[in-house]
């Protein structure tokens, strides 16, 4: 087992995708009147399908992405702001 601390890089185009996907469920869920932060939250938490819903292919979207790398960008931009 390497000890070695691994870097995970997300391109830029993947990033804009990962906003437009993010912006789309968290839109479909405040439509449908679900609190969309806690909702996306325990889907990041639990890779639970079912935290999403289905309206405007919402949670179809949202488990193309990958979660760590969906998680990491989402600490880097709280941490040091959209770049």
């Amino acid at each position: 087992m390497t000890e070695n601390t691994i870097k995970f890089t997300v391109p830029s185009d993947d990033k804009e995708n990962m906003r437009f996907i993010l912006r789309t469920v968290f839109d479909a869920l405040n439509e449908k009147g679900y609190n969309p932060i806690n909702q996306i939250v325990g889907y990041l938490l639990t890779e639970d399908p079912t935290y999403i819903t289905n309206y405007n292919n919402a949670r179809s979207m949202i488990c193309k992405l990958d979660r760590d790398e969906l998680m990491q960008e989402l600490v880097n931009c709280y941490l040091f702001g959209s770049k």
